[in-house]
């Protein structure tokens, strides 16, 4: 198996200024570092290269998302808005998007990035691939970013794989497992039903009016987006049996042709920004279903997008587990937090947590079938 990875120095020059945590500095707030700064996905690839797992990866080559390819998913206006303050010095995307100058571009890196790295396992150059992109995209909407996000970086490769003409694919399935919803994946395919939606997330979290389990999409899409809020405490036990009632039951209905997860590890029980208790043991268990169902009905094409993730000793030994699940290598690397975090109360499967996933188990028979 040959697992394509993508990555460009650029990507860890996204500037999101001075902030308390998320909240830009001034008044109260003494200015401090970013949560969304460039040491968790910088500390991932140095892992990589340290395992040695980098040089048995094929190393994919990223290039900017032209105004065409961005504005299949966001508006004319907002893209020219973008361009326009990054050009001067930067701004806010919208609500809490802070960029500096020369964010546009690098923002239009990461979702060619993507396409890039889609269309290399689309045409079998990998057998899958992960994209180890900066900025973030799931939250970025139609006209204006939101939660780190400028641009939908798997909702704008997607679009490009639907739209590429010979060989083009039709049928796309997005599984995101980020602790925050992916309003803007969601909102980018409404009322498409060439598209799954599939949301995994901290219930309420962010944005707080999104990520309902009654939010399903409309029109011929109807049935399309399946939004799985998973209350706060949500531990490994938790995430595999959604996965086994149904995420992989409704990819297995919907029978994709290509396969993406976005993949943010803020779901981990040491990110300072979620309340979730995944470990990398539990990532490492939720990609290998990713891999069986795409090998079982979308070829094997299958490509991870990194999202959110903040904790930046942990960030690095999740993403390594799923890159070693993907290839299908594995390192010496041992987790140094695993034992201590599998032992922690709460990783079973709850009753309060089975309960919401067996409320959600219908709505898997109204996703379209082939």
């Amino acid at each position: 198996m040959t697992t394509g990875a993508l990555w460009h120095e650029k990507y860890m020059w996204w500037d999101t200024r001075h902030a308390s945590v998320f909240i830009p500095s001034g008044g109260w707030l003494e200015p401090d570092e970013h949560a969304e700064n460039p040491r968790t996905k910088r500390r991932l690839k140095n892992l990589l290269d340290a395992t040695g797992l980098s040089g048995q990866l094929q190393w994919l080559t990223p290039r900017e998302a032209t105004v065409e390819e961005l504005c299949r998913v966001h508006d004319r206006d907002y893209v020219d808005r973008m361009k326009a303050l990054s050009d001067d010095d930067g701004g806010d995307a919208g609500e809490l998007t802070p960029f500096a100058g020369g964010g546009f571009e690098i923002a239009a890196l990461a979702a060619g990035g993507v396409i890039a790295a889609a269309e290399a396992v689309r045409d079998r150059v990998v057998d899958n691939a992960y994209a180890i992109t900066r900025p973030p995209g799931h939250h970025a909407e139609r006209d204006r970013g939101r939660g780190f996000c400028m641009v939908g970086n798997v909702a704008i490769a997607a679009r490009h794989l639907q739209a590429a003409g010979p060989g083009e694919i039709g049928r796309i399935a997005v599984v995101d497992w980020d602790v925050h919803h992916g309003n803007g994946t969601q909102q980018a395919f409404w009322d498409d039903p060439r598209v799954l939606t599939i949301s995994l997330h901290q219930d309420g979290y962010y944005p707080h009016e999104s990520g309902y389990a009654d939010e399903r999409g409309e029109g011929a899409g109807h049935g399309s987006n399946i939004n799985v809020p998973l209350p706060p405490g949500t531990g490994t036990g938790g995430y595999e049996y959604a996965f086994d009632e149904v995420v992989v039951p409704a990819l297995e209905r919907f029978r994709p042709e290509f396969v993406f997860v976005a993949s943010g590890f803020d779901s981990s029980a040491l990110d300072p920004l979620g309340r979730q208790m995944l470990h990398s043991e539990g990532f490492r268990r939720l990609t290998r279903r990713m891999v069986d169902v795409a090998a079982s009905t979308a070829g094997g094409r299958l490509l991870g997008v990194h999202e959110g993730g903040y904790s930046a000793g942990y960030v690095p030994f999740c993403g390594l587990a799923v890159l070693e699940e993907l290839s299908g290598i594995r390192t010496e690397a041992d987790d140094p937090f695993l034992d201590f975090l599998s032992a922690m109360a709460g990783q079973d499967l709850a009753p309060h947590q089975k309960d919401v996933v067996d409320g959600l188990v219908p709505l898997v028979a109204d996703v379209p079938a082939p």
